[in-house]
């Protein structure tokens, strides 16, 4: 079995990376919302028009849901991740409607070692997702356990 890619002692403190970019798709915003989160302002246009954000807007848990798999992709995948222990906070800040492109990052606010269990930690993180115009839309933080590399 090779060796994954990040390991727990891979994650040091301040550090920030780019994990990759996604265009919002109508379809799937339609399809998300009516599935998920059927508020007017997600899956009628003419509701969305006459709402506070003046056409339709992706749900912010398909927002999480397209980070998430970002993350996925840009580094999780390839890493030692045993899952989460539980998402801290999560901020929508902008409006994200079809169309837009979100850039994801990922910065470790810290790495904590278990005091039970030696061959794994915490990275503590912040994913925050910006639009084409650079805006903050979304903020995720959160807690990823990943085990220690092996010797």
């Amino acid at each position: 079995m090779t060796q994954p890619t990040w390991c727990y002692e891979d994650f040091t403190a301040g550090h920030c990376f780019e994990v990759g970019s996604i265009t919002v798709d109508a379809a799937e915003v339609h399809d998300f919302a009516t599935r998920y989160d059927p508020q007017p302002f997600h899956i009628d246009p003419d509701a969305a028009e006459k709402s506070i954000f003046g056409g339709v807007i992706a749900s912010g848990w398909h927002t999480c849901g397209m980070m998430m798999r970002l993350v996925v992709d840009g580094y999780l995948r390839d890493s030692s991740s045993m899952g989460s222990p539980g998402i801290d906070e999560v901020r929508w800040l902008k409006p994200v409607r079809p169309g837009d492109t979100l850039r994801v990052t990922s910065t470790v606010l810290d790495v904590v070692p278990s005091k039970s269990k030696p061959d794994r930690g915490v990275v503590n993180s912040l994913w925050e997702a910006h639009n084409q115009h650079g805006e903050l839309a979304a903020t995720i933080k959160g807690r990823g356990l990943f085990m220690r590399r092996l010797p």
